[in-house]
């Protein structure tokens, strides 16, 4: 297929997956193609959802993921202390291991030509014809403002990234890896070897372990020299918006949200835990930045099971009660 959505998911994000399957229906279009990758075995919840859905299908194929994880392995075998540090965790292999299987998308065999990758916990604002357009004339697509960030992305203590990348390079090239868009067959086998040969001559340094899978792309498509478009660095101020629930300033209007009178392209419910969404969605009422919109979504085509509130809700980030603290201190209450 020419152009097509991926996204990763299993039961745990279930919630959020219906969520954004719905906003894609309704801004995007019904018959958008999407495929929703499994993030692990934990998927019945997903698989029944895929099947009620004609665009929907669903890629649960460990070889083709096999490829990625090994290589993902060997890829933080070759950083000076990650492995150690998280075997000493108790994380076996290495971080995040699931989030490895989106990068099959690039596979030369892959189901779309072009795709966009969403996280499961994103909605989509709008149509998406003009980040596929865009890929007419670059291999790698953003919409995000994280190269303000790159302390999320790279380890800025390596004195090896300002030998590897440029200053000019950081500040305007890294993203966030909840939202790109690019080609099937980008990062061939060969070139993955090359990155790798690099890694071992010592570059791994620049890694951020707390972000594995992002760091690393971002590292692959800037070692690589990837053809790149960020819309938040090329568009005129007065038409670019941002895309993060941290941001307090968006409106929302028949259940889309813009930003200074523009419709965003996608909402990233970002550092946001998926059991809030779970623990709402089953009748608790706490309430998080633009929860209306996530819950007008996750019940567009059924919404007499959406949960009915009274009171005044409770903020999801609220500090614990003086008794749960006490109690928790001594033992008696965990979480």
């Amino acid at each position: 297929m020419k152009n097509g959505i991926y996204t990763l998911a299993n039961d745990v994000v279930y919630n959020q997956l219906v969520a954004l399957l719905n906003s894609i229906e309704a801004n995007a279009g019904r018959d958008v193609p999407v495929c929703v990758i499994a993030y692990n075995d934990q998927i019945e919840k997903v698989k029944a959802e895929v099947a009620s859905r004609q665009n929907v299908t669903l890629l649960d194929n460990p070889d083709i993921f096999a490829r990625w994880e090994e290589y993902s392995h060997q890829v933080w075998k070759s950083h000076p202390t990650a492995i150690k540090i998280w075997q000493e965790k108790g994380i076996k292999k290495f971080y995040r291991v699931g989030e490895n299987r989106r990068y099959c998308a690039f596979d030369a065999d892959s189901l779309f030509e072009n795709f966009i990758y969403l996280d499961a916990d994103t909605l989509v604002m709008q149509p998406l014809d003009f980040i596929f357009q865009q890929l007419e004339h670059q291999d790698f697509v953003v919409y995000d403002f994280q190269y303000k960030d790159p302390g999320h992305i790279f380890n800025l203590k390596s004195e090896q990234l300002l030998k590897i990348f440029s200053q000019q390079q950081i500040d305007t090239e890294i993203f966030c890896s909840g939202f790109y868009a690019s080609k099937r067959g980008t990062f061939p086998p060969e070139q993955r070897e090359w990155l790798l040969s690099k890694l071992n001559e010592g570059e791994s340094d620049v890694l951020y372990m707390s972000a594995p899978n992002q760091s690393v792309l971002n590292y692959m498509r800037m070692r690589t020299n990837t053809s790149f478009y960020n819309f938040a660095l090329n568009l005129p101020a007065e038409l670019k918006t941002g895309n993060s629930v941290t941001s307090e300033h968006f409106t929302v209007k028949d259940n889309i949200v813009y930003d200074k009178g523009q419709r965003l392209t996608y909402l990233h419910y970002i550092g946001l835990s998926s059991k809030l969404f779970n623990r709402v969605c089953e009748g608790e009422n706490l309430d998080f930045p633009y929860r209306d919109v996530f819950l007008h979504y996750r019940y567009l085509h059924t919404p007499e099971a959406r949960p009915n509130f009274s009171g005044r809700p409770q903020r999801y980030d609220a500090p614990p009660s003086l008794t749960k603290r006490v109690l928790k201190k001594i033992g008696l209450a965990v979480g």
